[in-house]
């Protein structure tokens, strides 16, 4: 690549935070701005950090444990882990999430640890989550988590970027968390391995934070490191009044290279779902729609937020879950919840027949909290159905939209929910 090309949003984080020119393809040494791990990680890094002889982080204010995977701990095991890790925290002052206050990709940014133009790594695969905050976030493995921990920096090879385009207009019973499935099953699982993305165009604008943040959630669903937006009023208003730091935005530059580019009408795309066992195993909703399913599950760091919490509830408020169909909700976070309570999404929820559990990934990834049958088709909003993924490798696990959830689980087989959205309202 010429020295002279213009950089991408990639390029220009990395440049910042390792002082170099740096472009695609090398290899720089960085001072990262945060690092995160989460209780499925942070023994590990914990235990590397001792086994490396060292006893305190870089920097106590840009250092957070979370837990959140096994919250409330389901087993005296796990029980031991998040003791290990209260601890660490009191030993290092680093902050620890603990029981209750939500999943790691939300309570980061939430809490302003993150703003637009740094560069952070989490252990975690969804730490690119931040990334449509105009954060270069993305998951590294609990060794390099704790060099991170220990140092404030971390080697990266700078990924190439590939730009997609969304264009034209969203239609009601679309949403943002069609879009990332429809670019899965466009480019499949590792469509853009170890590469950035850079998600833009008018639909991108109109979406919200919320709803951008889904989109960047599931990048890693591609094979990318990072799934990055430029950082607009609504992104600047978002992190208003979150914390003392002060964001820097990066956009692209006019002549940036990228190794590829894809431009998609949003306004042809409807509902999608995506198949056991794969996340690019996507179809259009109607391919599977009359899918019997068992239980609905409405949450994680894809799709916990506010707002999918009031799509959900405006199809269900007055309605009633199908018999045969168990709802689990979970927010992403505790301020969410509270939120949602406030607004009175929660009490529409449960009245329709949905079991709200504690903020945290539990029924995601498979550890307590909704475990599905032998046989049984679940419906939910996460990032991944591959098989075990919550939990029982014989049950099947179909991925959409919030909407797409609950107007399944309210016919007790998955639904296109479009119906509820005639004149654009639920």
């Amino acid at each position: 690549m010429s020295a002279i090309s213009g950089k991408t949003i990639a390029e220009k984080i990395f440049s910042a935070h390792s002082g170099t020119d740096a472009h695609a393809g090398d290899i720089v040494i960085a001072d990262v701005d945060f690092v995160m791990g989460q209780d499925g990680t942070s023994p590990l890094a914990i235990r590397a950090l001792q086994n490396m002889g060292v006893d305190a982080v870089f920097d106590s204010k840009k250092v957070a444990l979370v837990i959140d995977h096994s919250s409330p701990s389901p087993i005296e095991g796990v029980s031991a882990l998040h003791t290990m890790m209260r601890e660490f925290g009191k030993l290092t002052g680093a902050k620890v999430y603990d029981v209750g206050c939500g999943v790691c990709h939300q309570l980061i940014p939430e809490n302003g640890h993150v703003v637009p133009g740094d560069l952070m790594v989490g252990c975690d695969s969804h730490t690119c989550t931040y990334g449509a905050l105009n954060v270069f976030s993305t998951g590294v493995g609990s060794t390099d988590g704790a060099a991170a921990m220990a140092s404030g920096k971390l080697w990266f090879k700078v990924p190439e970027t590939m730009k997609v385009t969304y264009n034209g207009a969203l239609k009601p019973g679309v949403f943002s968390k069609d879009l990332i499935l429809y670019l899965a099953g466009q480019i499949g699982a590792d469509g853009a391995t170890y590469e950035a993305i850079e998600f833009d165009g008018p639909v991108i604008d109109e979406l919200s934070v919320e709803a951008r943040m889904t989109i960047s959630n599931m990048a890693i669903e591609v094979g990318a490191k990072a799934g990055l937006m430029k950082a607009d009023a609504k992104t600047l208003a978002w992190f208003a009044g979150r914390g003392e730091k002060t964001p820097n935005p990066v956009g692209p530059d006019a002549d940036a290279v990228y190794v590829r580019e894809l431009e998609i009408d949003a306004s042809t795309i409807g509902p999608q779902v995506a198949k056991p066992h794969a996340v690019d195993n996507v179809s259009l909703i109607e391919e599977v729609e009359g899918t019997p399913i068992a239980q609905g599950f409405i949450g994680t760091c894809t799709n916990g937020r506010l707002e999918d919490l009031k799509i959900a509830a405006s199809i269900l408020k007055g309605r009633t879950v199908h018999p045969d169909v168990r709802l689990i909700v979970a927010a992403a976070s505790k301020q969410i919840y509270l939120d949602a309570m406030e607004a009175g999404y929660i009490q529409m929820l449960v009245k329709a027949g949905a079991a709200v559990v504690t903020p945290g990934c539990g029924p995601c990834v498979g550890t307590h909290n909704g475990v599905p049958s032998d046989g049984e088709n679940v419906i939910s909003t996460a990032n991944r159905n591959f098989k075990g993924r919550m939990g029982n490798s014989n049950s099947f696990i179909y991925l959409g939209s919030p909407a797409t959830v609950a107007a399944s689980v309210i016919e007790g087989k998955i639904t296109d929910p479009r119906k509820y959205f005639e004149g654009g309202e639920a």
